[in-house]
């Protein structure tokens, strides 16, 4: 069995010892672009729980990660593992969008500050101000379940958690079993705040090492308890 974790920020472990998101935003790890930093990686809960469980742990996370994003890099890398897995995948808000230009990804929120190819700052502007918040969730309610149904379907062990933001809106909630934790009231930012653990900096979404470390123990109950696999 492996582990194969995939999120944004939360999942990658972004300031959770240092002030790095991104690796590149440290000089000496600037050849690995946008993945996390290697030492954030190591204290992220991923990684933790994988040295909990003595498992083989795979991380595809990335900073800034969209759903979009999340999807398409576990598609990936399952074309290309066949053996027993595990996916825990920490979604994203649900606004968040991926667009290929030139054959490159970007990864862009509603916030206005993402940097685009001059060729879609109109676009990405229009993205921003017509951002129906509503239809970005009921969208992703029914492509994560979609996503849910095949992995079911295929006998392959997930579980799901929100990051930031959970399904608050959706009327006709789904069974998701064991599959996804709280997917209608809570997240990891809520269950660390109820458990008394605060983000690095009052102007950050981020938490350090000992809260991650407190989540992978969270989910390695979780998984012990329920027998996941």
């Amino acid at each position: 069995m492996r582990l194969l974790i995939n999120g944004d920020s939360h999942a990658a472990g972004a300031e959770a010892v240092n002030s790095y998101a991104f690796a590149e935003d440290d000089a000496k790890y600037a050849y690995l672009k946008r993945q996390p930093h290697p030492d954030n990686l190591k204290a992220s809960w991923g990684v933790k729980l994988g040295q909990m469980l003595n498992l083989g742990t795979t991380v595809l996370a990335e900073s800034a990660s969209s759903n979009e994003r999340i999807l398409r890099t576990t598609n990936e890398w399952l074309n290309n593992y066949n053996k027993d897995v595990c996916i825990i995948i920490q979604w994203s808000t649900w606004e968040r969008q991926e667009w290929l230009i030139d054959g490159q990804y970007f990864q862009l929120n509603a916030s206005g500050i993402d940097n685009v190819p001059e060729s879609h700052r109109q676009k990405y502007k229009e993205f921003v101000a017509n951002v129906d918040w509503n239809q970005c969730e009921q969208t992703w309610h029914i492509r994560i379940k979609a996503f849910h149904d095949d992995l079911t379907k295929r006998q392959i062990p997930h579980i799901f958690f929100n990051g930031n933001t959970h399904f608050e809106r959706i009327k006709r909630q789904n069974d998701w079993g064991l599959s996804y934790m709280e997917p209608y009231t809570g997240s990891y930012h809520s269950w660390l705040q109820k458990n008394g653990h605060q983000t690095v900096a009052a102007n950050s979404y981020h938490y350090d090492s000992k809260a991650h470390g407190a989540w992978a123990k969270h989910l390695m109950r979780y998984i012990v308890d329920n027998k996941i696999f």
